[in-house]
């Protein structure tokens, strides 16, 4: 796919990965709407950027685990674009919770995350395919990560999420044929705020350190290293669907 003149809607794109790719996809020529649910200033500015660098930008708040939020974000989209050729469903949270602490994960940190990580891709997809089949042909790539294949991350809900959002890729990808094509980026660590505001700056980067050196690249992922995947799905694999490409610098091959 060409995105010069089209459209995508990046979820949770204030910040980090979203904001990475839709600032890629500006770069393009693709108009971007950056959803955001709470980082308001942060959205604005990355609009702004995107308008910098000559493209349109339509800021939207929406909760993704909300199915009429989402629905609206998409109305807006296509009031303003008139067309919606491109999803990447991004928007994600989490909880830090040590795995053997298996009682201090709460039914409402499990209700939260799946209620975003999951059925947030869920909505999302669901009301962008009408209209990507009516057109005849559209673009859907989902942010996993390698929590939901190898089990490790910052609790076992956010990892069950993830492993449901592969899931869904494939069965996206079957359901959504011949029109729609679904892929997945499944990131290793990645060096944003979701890290950074946990720790001390000494001990992050003591901490990124560590993960880089455990990796074949020697290095941890970027937003910019996640946007490059996801836009290899976009606009340089027409006949590749329901798979999952892990960036992670080789990590998952640790012995």
């Amino acid at each position: 796919m060409d995105v010069s003149g089209k459209a995508a809607i990046v979820t949770g794109s204030a910040v980090g990965v979203g904001r990475a790719t839709a600032l890629e996809l500006a770069r393009r020529g693709a108009s971007v709407v950056i959803n955001y649910s709470r980082s308001e200033a942060e959205a604005h500015q990355t609009a702004a950027d995107i308008e910098a660098l000559g493209a349109e930008a339509l800021v939207v708040r929406a909760d993704v685990s909300q199915d009429d939020q989402v629905r609206d974000m998409v109305r807006r989209a296509l009031d303003r674009f008139g067309s919606v050729d491109v999803l990447v469903n991004n928007a994600a949270i989490t909880h830090f919770v040590d795995f053997r602490d298996v009682e201090g994960l709460s039914e409402e940190m499990w209700d939260r995350i799946l209620a975003v990580n999951v059925k947030g891709v869920f909505f999302c997809s669901r009301a962008v395919v009408p209209h990507m089949k009516q057109q005849g042909s559209g673009c859907i790539v989902n942010i996993s990560s390698v929590a939901g294949i190898a089990g490790i991350g910052s609790s076992i809900a956010y990892c069950a999420s993830k492993a449901a959002v592969i899931n869904l890729t494939m069965t996206f990808a079957r359901t959504f044929a011949p029109e729609v094509r679904v892929n997945c980026v499944a990131p290793g660590f990645i060096d944003t705020r979701w890290h950074s505001a946990r720790a001390e700056a000494a001990d992050y980067e003591a901490l990124k350190e560590r993960v880089a050196q455990g990796t074949p690249l020697a290095r941890v992922c970027t937003p910019e290293d996640i946007a490059q995947a996801v836009l290899s799905f976009i606009e340089g694999a027409d006949l590749v669907t329901g798979q999952t490409l892990v960036v992670d610098g080789g990590g998952l091959m640790r012995p």
